[in-house]
């Protein structure tokens, strides 16, 4: 690669790195007081790699609400995204007319089942991965997870980037299609990655494998992926991928790595985005004005609460109070006049209640910031009816369905088309039947999450609210007519879907007929039983007027 090539992305990433100061100077103030392991990874970052494991950087909280806050919110969306104990989506075709078609259907369940069985393979490391992504999500609004094969086997393997360590572009349709990525690897680390035949590793890297002063030593590469502008569809080599890819070790100018990618390989959700621009905005930073004043209220309250256990004393100049012991049982003369009253008295403290009260309303902003307030339905109200739990549902669906149609369309829709594209290199798929050829071969994701179903949940209120206002007419009326326009046996299994009732738990349509018509044969033989004793009485009168 060209020199000049070098150079341009050298520069270019260093005006990304401009671009963005103002974002990392907001980014920094959340990690000292909310991530503090993450202090110093954003205006730090340059040469050397700013972030230290194990170093404590706590020194600006003194309030671990809004930690545990971010920490909950973590557990709160994997949970509604991508629940572990769960297939939360599904794939189908694009074309409704081969929903129909058993081949097809089978074919996407396998689909479904492999992506599953590979996303949750030890070695892949999803779940840790992408907690790490969810994390960043609540603390900076941005998150991303790095899809790629595994390099050991066939599979999937995945990889969380550090915000700082990542820059990212938009097309014109506001798609992130590029990003920068400056990440540090010591000498053993870099020829561990770059083992290819064609990889191009500096000597200096392998000669400092040889020094023990150097072999530890952290190394700045550069990775760029954007658009080929030369992408020739008819090439087999690296020209023929959308994507390329380039690894570049700054400190010589020297290329590493020349390759490609036949799909974006980065999964990357804004939790909340405004218009032009680029990165997305989170809980932490939406009340970063709170985060502050609860802070700068417990340091406060710290000083009040010793002043009130160990208080400041008022003592009269008269010589007396330095000799005054503080020994439990001690005597000191002195300390009261002639006619009992102290002499020394503790310094007025102040209202500790006032100032508490001043935290919890901080502490409300946080928690409602990070969503943790919409999921103490059974705290605030442990009984409630069916039609309560859904109208509470609903409520949820309604607050937070941006979130999750960003995170499904920025995030998990991307991941997923990824990993069928990376399964489909490695020839993991089995063949489409003829009739999604035909069709094309397009797709489309439903998602069967609690997040999904919360956003569903208004439909299933409006059933319930529409059934009560019934059942009130033929209370009132006693017609039961208007129980007449309601379809139960449509609408129950949605309910069911939407309540997220497991299917080996509900019976089919064909189960609840059988059982209706046993229910309906044991009515008719009650039915004859009781009417026996009245039709013996009948038969026996009637056999007596014949036989007379």
């Amino acid at each position: 690669m060209p020199n000049q090539t070098i150079n341009f992305y050298k520069q270019r990433f260093e005006g990304l790195r401009l671009k963005r100061s103002h974002w990392e100077a907001q980014w920094e103030e959340v990690a000292e007081r909310v991530l503090p392991a993450h202090t110093h990874s954003f205006r730090g970052r340059g040469l050397t790699n700013a972030m230290t494991p194990g170093r404590k950087n706590q020194q600006k909280v003194f309030d671990s609400t809004t930690s545990l806050a971010l920490h909950r919110f973590t557990s709160v969306i994997e949970s509604l995204s991508t629940p572990q104990n769960a297939v939360w989506h599904r794939l189908v075709p694009s074309e409704t007319s081969l929903r129909k078609s058993r081949p097809v259907r089978a074919y996407m369940d396998e689909l479904n089942s492999l992506l599953f069985r590979f996303r949750y393979r030890a070695k892949a490391n999803f779940v840790g991965q992408s907690q790490k992504a969810f994390t960043s999500y609540g603390a900076y609004g941005n998150g991303m997870l790095f899809i790629d094969s595994n390099e050991d086997e066939s599979g999937l393997r995945y990889k969380n980037l550090h915000l700082g360590e990542a820059y990212i572009i938009e097309n014109h349709q506001g798609i992130i299609d590029t990003m920068y990525r400056s990440f540090h690897l010591t000498p053993r680390q870099i020829v561990q990655m770059f083992n290819r035949p064609d990889d191009r590793v500096p000597k200096s890297i392998t000669d400092a494998l040889k020094n023990p002063n150097e072999a530890d030593r952290e190394e700045e590469l550069l990775h760029v992926i954007q658009p080929r502008a030369d992408f020739d569809p008819r090439r087999v080599d690296s020209q023929g991928l959308p994507f390329e890819s380039v690894h570049i070790f700054p400190k010589e100018d020297e290329m590493i790595r020349e390759s490609g990618y036949r799909t974006f390989p980065l999964a990357f959700s804004r939790y909340m985005q405004y218009t032009n621009e680029t990165y997305g905005r989170g809980p932490a930073q939406m009340v970063l004005p709170s985060i502050k004043v609860l802070n700068e209220e417990k340091k406060t309250i710290i000083k009040q609460g010793h002043r009130i256990v160990d208080p400041i004393l008022l003592a009269h100049d008269d010589g007396t109070a330095g000799t005054f012991s503080f020994r439990p049982g001690a005597i000191n003369p002195g300390g009261v006049n002639a006619q009992g009253r102290a002499l020394i008295q503790p310094l007025p403290t102040g209202n500790l209640a006032v100032g508490k009260d001043m935290m919890d309303d901080e502490r409300a902003v946080i928690n409602d910031a990070f969503l943790i307030t919409l999921f103490q339905i059974l705290v605030d109200t442990p009984q409630m009816t069916a039609t309560e739990v859904l109208e509470r549902a609903r409520e949820k669906g309604m607050l937070i369905a941006p979130t999750a149609g960003r995170l499904q369309a920025e995030f998990l829709g991307p991941m997923i088309e990824r990993e069928l594209d990376v399964l489909f290199q490695q020839n993991l798929l089995s063949p489409p039947p003829p009739q999604l050829l035909d069709a094309g071969g397009e797709f489309q994701i439903e998602y069967d999450n609690p997040l999904s179903r919360m956003v569903r949940a208004e439909n299933a209120a409006g059933f319930m609210r529409s059934l009560d206002t019934a059942l009130n007419f033929v209370q009132i009326t006693q017609d039961p007519s208007p129980l007449d326009w309601f379809n139960l046996d449509e609408a129950m299994p949605a309910i069911q879907d939407i309540n997220g009732a497991p299917v080996a738990w509900t019976n089919t349509l064909d189960a609840v007929k059988a059982k209706r018509e046993e229910r309906a044969q044991q009515q008719q033989q009650q039915q004859l039983l009781a009417a026996a004793p009245a039709l013996a009485s009948v038969a026996k009168a009637v056999g007596g007027e014949g036989g007379g």
